[in-house]
């Protein structure tokens, strides 16, 4: 296999990132040995009668990478590509991302490979409720709690929810978050992620000297993520000047003054190229939105979309990580050598998480906030953990990545130490 391959690999590439900052935090091989490698993995035959009276087996995986610091959290997506290795580096990310933001979890991920825009309700049903079921003795408030992730959502959570409480015989609205509100959801919770990356966004121009108003921003994706992106980094006074779906993207014309109107898009969700009328929008690739000259790079939407094929041609001088893993390893040195700053997905893109351990607390307490709350409590969470990145780089002259990277995995670190190497 050769070495391109190999750093396309999810896996591969958290791994060099656990070992790089092993090394700078001078811990030794037998900590990064424990760190590198998940606690427990599960992968499940999910077998469900589809609509035509034929019986269908789809693989699922649950991951737990880390219960060090309390019970693992991490998503639940389905996609036809997903594989038990992208699962476990998908796992691995969330425990560094918990213990950066300090939230008294460890990292987990599931999942299941299937398309589900192929499934009907019924049959998305059923699979949800036969998943949960194989994964149920892993899950629990106090032992992992799932949330939503790519082709899931409230829907499928309050399945989830109810089948773990149907096995339990009273409801345990705890065991998954990003539940409907009616269900023990968390208000703000839908745009959390987003809101997180508007309010990262304006905190790193701001601590870089830079103008926040007016500055220009690309998006790559207009989904769950990158459509609140667009409206929380436009809140701050940013131009939204290209966006990208599935279908490709559009930009404005005029790179330096105009902008996008982040509610006309979103009429057009469903195929925002249909926006371009050559007249003050054009269409672009989603490979073109990249090389784009702004101050702003957004990849919201797919993994590994900057790689060493294409990361010399980013002309951005800020990289705000919406989605995860968007950068390969080497993609990420050719970046480094331009001198752009990249701010990683496990702080960036942390706004959900963090909401998500408020809907946790929530439920247990059976007290629930308001919105203005969670707002405010969201902010002191990402303020902290974004100036303790930006004075941690500073202090040691490395980069914002690294900086987080070495902030998570000592803490972790640290309490693997304090608890003993278990017999």
């Amino acid at each position: 296999m050769s070495e391109k391959k190999k750093d396309a690999s999810p896996l591969s590439t958290a791994l060099k990132q656990i070992e790089l900052a092993g090394k700078a935090l001078g811990l030794s091989q037998n900590s990064i040995n424990v760190l590198s490698s998940a606690k427990r993995s599960l992968l499940v035959s999910v077998p469900i009668k589809m609509d035509s009276g034929e019986v269908v087996v789809f693989e699922g995986f649950r991951v737990q990478h880390s219960t060090t610091r309390g019970p693992s959290k991490g998503g639940i997506r389905y996609h036809s590509d997903i594989t038990l290795e992208e699962v476990t580096a998908l796992a691995m990310l969330m425990t560094w991302k918990c213990a950066l933001l300090n939230l008294p979890y460890g990292g987990a991920k599931g999942g299941i490979k299937v398309d589900p825009s192929k499934l009907s309700v019924g049959e998305l049903e059923r699979l949800t409720r036969r998943y949960t079921n194989e994964i149920l003795p892993m899950i629990g408030p106090e032992r992992d709690i799932p949330a939503s992730d790519v082709g899931t959502g409230e829907r499928e959570m309050g399945w989830i929810m109810d089948t773990y409480s149907q096995a339990m015989g009273y409801a345990v609205p705890g065991v998954v978050t990003g539940k409907p509100i009616e269900l023990g959801g968390s208000l703000g919770r839908n745009s959390a992620t987003g809101d997180g990356i508007g309010f990262v966004t304006n905190l790193t121009l701001r601590n870089y000297g830079e103008e926040v108003s007016g500055s220009s921003v690309a998006i790559q994706g207009f989904g769950k993520v990158g459509s609140w992106a667009a409206k929380a980094v436009s809140k701050y006074g940013m131009r939204v000047v290209a966006i990208s779906d599935i279908n490709g993207g559009i930009r404005v014309k005029d790179l330096e003054s105009g902008s996008l109107d982040i509610n006309e898009v979103e009429k057009y969700k469903e195929n925002i190229t249909l926006l371009a009328d050559g007249i003050n929008i054009v269409e672009i690739s989603n490979e073109e939105l990249l090389t784009l000259e702004v101050k702003v790079l957004i990849p919201a939407a797919l993994a590994e979309c900057i790689t060493q094929e294409n990361a010399d041609g980013v002309k951005a001088k800020y990289i705000i990580e919406g989605a995860n893993g968007p950068i390969t390893s080497e993609g990420d040195k050719i970046l480094d050598s331009k001198n752009i700053i990249v701010v990683p997905d496990i702080l960036a893109n942390s706004g959900g998480v963090v909401v998500s351990y408020f809907e946790w607390v929530q439920d247990i307490q059976a007290f629930f906030w308001d919105e203005d709350d969670i707002a405010q409590k969201l902010e002191e969470h990402l303020s902290k953990a974004t100036q303790h990145v930006f004075a941690y780089a500073k202090s040691k002259n490395i980069s914002p990545r690294l900086a987080a990277g070495m902030i998570g995995i000592e803490r972790v670190a640290k309490a693997h130490q304090l608890r003993g190497l278990h017999p």
